[in-house]
């Protein structure tokens, strides 16, 4: 129950807050108000200073302005007998102005200032709505916040006469812009003060609380925003509202390549989960050599650009591949669904990999034992017990493979052939057909088959209880595999392994060769022009890539502990915000990124700071899965004793919570820095030339068929991958918590 004290701090402290709010906002509006009344003085009178003395040229000066005041108008006026001024020359807007005003008492007051060599600014201006109704055929070009009108005068050659006159009415877009924007910003300035003063001051929780209305702000600024500028293109049509666009959307003529993403998506998935479970489990849960060579190599793909590999199964299995071409001779098409499938398998089949082992190695071994102790077989356990418990991390990984399969553009853009999906249509109509619009809708029809899964996932898990990790000590697992069923998974696995490896060893034999496929001729000459020309693109990746994984990484923890142990109003739209980009095709994040964000108040476009967030939020999925899939499986009981010792929530999530789930941790670190550096379908709106893209440079290389440049940064981005593993492996050091030795 809310406090009366409580409550009056908080009406206390909005009224204070506001009144200070107010105070700055006129300050500045004052301050800003003057500058820009100077500097609009100063620039009109330099401007009339240059009038011509020659009637002759008088149409052709006041033609000139618009050039340097951007939507000016002017005429110019001369002294009769009488010394009074009347009109010389001048456009309609400016000569309705004269007529309309030339009697009033402001017009009066700056006529005689001009006649005594002072500028004079007209204090109230006119509005659009006026000027429109003056100059009806020039309302279109008219500024929407009306004009801001000035006389000033024309002194002869000595300076101290005046010649003449000039009325220049110059639009005041600019000023009322500021003055919106400024006021707007002091109101959020105020409700974000009235929201966190609240939270701190009548919540329970602060800290969580603060945590969860960062999350909102984060995922409605950067999630829901962007997607909403996206979403209003769709409805409109030549500058007008219109249904022309969703029309065709579902129509007929995309119902095949959508199912055609259906397709893709489910076989993609499954196979790669049951892959991914495959090297999982034997790693985690067998006694098998070589785990560590394991892991590091079925990691490879995703430290790659995307299109690497595919370029690899084209050049060694396509119409002209040096194996099915020129080895075996043999007529074969990779094209199709089953190049994709495969292609997109080998790409992805390590996210399941990846989110699958720290489930898996979290498994509390106890109820196993318990299984085996009462001459249940191996197979038993594994079916009743071992699978159960690995079911979250299974949906999720097939959640996260199926959602990118469907948003993946560029394997189906190099192999696809007459294999029509969602996401080439999609970039089609952006990149081939400048159709934004049509390109949105399309990419925002593939959410549908993307949120269905996700809330049938989070339907089933919800009615389970996993939970495995339970504060007892346990060190050790139980070997559920036999010696046949272990030897059967090494060989499957060390296969697989060999295949990925003859694909990379394409890539690095594609470096010291002319040009792969069309010059096999040795060459050293690859390694110097390529890191000559991807110098700069090297450092700037690295160095965005650097910054946003430990963002990530933190945020996507902090969300999983909030989406799984706190219930809140809210809570699912939160959860569908976080998960959504990673169902959006990297090409409408970007447009939509550029929508948003290439207009006050967030101007990032062409920034670091817009290729950071892009990482963050683009990968943020991935972790809070891995990290929600890890924390179902610990009772909250070990966090409730610690709450009881007197912990707050900082504490218990840094010194309970974190390095329970410090697998999850890595991961989610991991792959936001490999997908970082990898990235390809939204950066490529989002690169400016202060910060490019290693991976735009590789593909910019392949599609100008340079594959040995490609191949040599390819092999660069490898090396730095890998070391950064290293590094984040030492730095993110294993206490021993989740460490288990397997018992046969």
């Amino acid at each position: 129950m809310i406090k009366k004290r409580n409550l009056l701090k908080l009406l206390a402290a909005a009224l204070l807050f506001a009144i200070g709010d107010i105070w700055v906002y006129t300050s500045l509006l004052d301050s800003f108000r003057s500058y820009y009344e100077t500097n609009s003085m100063k620039e009109v009178t330099l401007f009339a200073r240059t009038a011509p003395d020659d009637s002759v040229y008088y149409d052709d000066w006041i033609a000139s302005l618009p050039g340097e005041i951007a939507g000016g108008r002017a005429m110019i006026l001369s002294l009769n007998e009488d010394s009074e001024f009347v009109p010389a020359a001048g456009d309609s807007v400016a000569g309705a102005i004269w007529d309309a005003y030339k009697d009033s008492e402001d017009f009066r007051k700056g006529l005689e200032s001009v006649y005594y060599l002072l500028p004079y600014k007209i204090p109230s201006g006119i509005p659009a709505a006026e000027l429109a109704r003056l100059v009806p055929e020039a309302s279109a070009d008219i500024s929407p916040e009306g004009m801001q009108i000035y006389l000033l005068p024309i002194p002869d050659e000595s300076g101290f006469d005046v010649t003449g006159a000039v009325l220049m009415a110059v639009p005041a877009g600019s000023a009322g812009q500021f003055e919106e924007l400024l006021g707007g910003m002091c109101v959020l300035a105020w409700i974000i003060f009235v929201t966190l003063f609240a939270v701190g001051t009548l919540s329970r929780d602060p800290i969580t609380g603060y945590a969860i209305i960062f999350l909102l702000a984060v995922s409605i600024t950067f999630v829901a925003y962007p997607l909403f500028e996206s979403f209003r293109l769709t409805f409109i049509d030549g500058g007008v509202f219109s249904l022309a666009i969703w029309q065709k959307t579902f129509s007929v003529e995309y119902l095949r390549p959508f199912w055609g993403s259906l397709l893709l998506g489910i076989l993609t998935a499954s196979i790669s989960t049951l892959i991914g479970f495959a090297f999982a489990f034997l790693t985690e849960r067998t006694g098998a050599r070589g785990k560590k060579l394991i892991g590091s190599l079925a990691t490879m793909p995703v430290i790659s650009p995307p299109f690497s590999l595919t370029l690899s199964l084209i050049l060694l299995f396509g119409n002209n591949g040096l194996i099915t071409h020129q080895l075996l001779g043999i007529d074969f098409s990779i094209y199709g669904l089953g190049g994709l499938v495969l292609a997109q398998t080998i790409g992805m089949f390590p996210i399941a990999y990846m989110t699958l082992s720290s489930v898996l190695r979290s498994i509390d071994s106890t109820v196993e034992d318990a299984a085996l102790d009462l001459q249940a077989t191996r197979l038993r356990t594994f079916l009743t017990i071992t699978l159960p418990l690995s079911l979250p991390g299974l949906l999720s990984s097939w959640l996260l493979v199926f959602t990118n399969s469907l948003a993946d553009f560029a394997n189906p853009l190099l192999l696809a052939g007459s294999y029509r999906v969602l996401s080439v249509e999609a970039y089609i109509e952006v990149t081939g057909r400048n159709n934004l619009g049509g390109g949105a809708a399309l990419s925002l029809l593939l959410l549908l088959p993307t949120l269905t899964a996700f809330f049938a996932q989070r339907y089933w898990v919800n009615r389970k209880s996993v939970v495995t990790v339970t504060g007892k000590p346990s060190t050790r697992l139980a070997e559920l595999a036999t010696k046949p069923v272990r030897l059967g998974l090494q060989s499957f696995v060390w296969i697989c392994l060999a295949f990925i490896l003859a694909l990379y060893g394409t890539i690095i034999a594609g470096c010291f060769v002319k040009n792969w496929g069309i010059d096999y001729t040795f060459t050293l000459a690859n390694f110097g022009e390529a890191l000559s020309r991807g110098y700069q693109s090297i450092i700037s990746t690295v160095t965005l890539a650097a910054i946003a994984t430990p963002i990530a990484g933190i945020i996507a923890m902090a969300a999983s502990v909030i989406v799984v142990r706190r219930t809140f109003i809210g809570k699912r739209i939160l959860e569908v915000l976080l998960m959504t980009p990673f169902a959006i095709p990297g090409t409408l994040l970007g447009i939509s990124y550029v929508l948003a964000f290439n207009k006050p108040p967030l101007l990032l476009i062409g920034t670091a700071a817009i290729i950071v967030i892009n990482y963050v939020i683009r990968e943020l999925p991935v972790g809070l899965e891995t990290g929600a899939a890890n924390l179902r499986q610990i009772d909250p009981a070990i966090e409730e004793a610690a709450q009881d010792l007197g912990a707050d929530s900082s504490k218990v999530f840094t010194s309970v919570v974190l390095p329970l789930i410090r697998p999850a941790f890595l991961t989610s670190m991991s792959y936001t820095f490999v997908r970082s550096m990898t990235a390809v379908s939204a950066v490529i709106f989002l690169i400016s030339a202060r910060w490019y893209h290693l991976t735009v440079q590789i593909y910019n290389f392949s599609e100008n068929i340079r594959f040995g440049l490609a191949s040599v940064l390819a092999t660069v981005l490898i090396i730095i991958v890998m070391g950064a593993f290293c590094l984040m492996q030492f730095l993110v050091r294993d206490k021993g918590l989740t460490e288990k030795n397997i018992v046969r």
